[in-house]
């Protein structure tokens, strides 16, 4: 079983020799100035990252951004025009049979029989990978993971579009394979069912295997280790969630609210405090979000500074952004270009 792997600092860019990473546990999937053109134009440009084994990675993007394109880059369906893809440390233009039946990929679109049963379709799904007579209770086992048991015998067309997803997820894992693709798995799907597939890839990482999970649903990035930025081709920005956050707004956030609003004096001492970083939104008559170095050491500052100044503190707590918010201010500069 993979064990779970690791941490990285990252910061995406288009010269190689600025990349700062630190790597400490194997990667199983490398890209290094990968690009792909079509024609004249580029679906995606010098993107670089890493993949830690055993983490979920989250990509992210509006539509159009080159997440699926880089995608098919990883799993070799296209060939890239420049640079140079590993998975597993091979080419995945290299794969062996055995190390194809190793990957799991989900596409977007439901791409199996309408006219069969659900246990048709996943049984069908099995024979592709060459999997043997006596594969019925691996076939058990995954329908009931998606829990979908009780749905085994029903036509594929008279089921439900959520079904479908599901029924498309236990296909992509009958063969049991330690790296997973999911090409925006939970789109067109309630938030109801979209938190249970989350609770599936939960539940699949702690078996040891590695998803890499493409969504333009950018709350989705809190339930991930890793996180890729996509916009216009480029990947903007590679880290986890939190350290999103603070590469968004340019530290942590603490929401402030005093009893009366601040006069301009006691604004401006607060600007000048060493640990703001520069920027104090009002958000409401006596309420303030207020970036700082870290939270935690901020509050008790902040405490002690509006005990000097005859404030008083009604709420002060960390505020943490709506991850839209963080998408929004991470791409606005690519979004905002010519």
């Amino acid at each position: 079983m993979p064990k779970r792997g690791g941490k990285m600092a990252f910061v995406a860019t288009n010269d190689l020799s600025q990349i700062q990473a630190v790597k400490l546990d194997e990667s199983i999937i490398t890209l290094r100035g990968v690009s792909k053109q079509f024609r004249d134009e580029y679906a995606v440009r010098d993107v670089t990252f890493e993949v830690p084994k055993g983490s979920i990675f989250g990509f992210i993007g509006p539509s159009g951004s080159g997440k699926t394109t880089t995608v098919r880059l990883i799993t070799g369906i296209y060939l890239p025009s420049e640079g140079e893809v590993k998975v597993m440390g091979r080419n995945p233009l290299e794969f062996s049979q055995t190390m194809r039946e190793n990957i799991g990929y989900m596409p977007q679109l439901f791409v199996l029989y309408p006219n069969l049963t659900v246990w048709e379709n996943l049984n069908f799904a099995a024979s592709i990978y060459g999997m043997g007579f006596f594969r019925g209770k691996r076939l058990r086992k995954v329908l009931d993971f998606v829990e979908l048991t009780e749905h085994r015998d029903k036509i594929t067309r008279d089921t439900s579009g959520g079904m479908q997803r599901r029924l498309s997820l236990a296909a992509t894992l009958v063969h049991d394979p330690d790296l997973i693709f999911l090409d925006e798995p939970t789109a067109g799907i309630d938030p109801v069912l979209r938190r249970k597939f989350w609770d599936h890839f939960k539940e699949l990482q702690k078996q040891g295997n590695t998803l890499f999970i493409t969504t333009q649903y950018v709350n989705e990035a809190t339930f991930c280790d890793w996180v890729g930025v996509m916009a216009n081709g480029k990947l903007l920005v590679v880290d986890t969630p939190d350290g999103l956050r603070h590469r968004a707004f340019g530290g942590e956030v603490v929401n402030l609210q005093t009893s009366a609003p601040l006069d301009y004096r006691a604004e401006q001492e607060l600007y000048d405090l060493q640990f703001v970083r520069g920027q104090i939104t009002r958000t409401g008559p006596a309420s303030y979000h207020i970036v700082v170095d870290e939270a935690s050491t901020a509050m008790p500052a902040l405490m002690e500074w509006t005990k000097e100044k005859d404030i008083t503190i009604e709420a002060i707590e960390e505020f943490l952004p709506p991850f839209d918010d963080v998408f929004v201010e991470l791409i606005k500069d690519e979004t905002n270009a010519p």
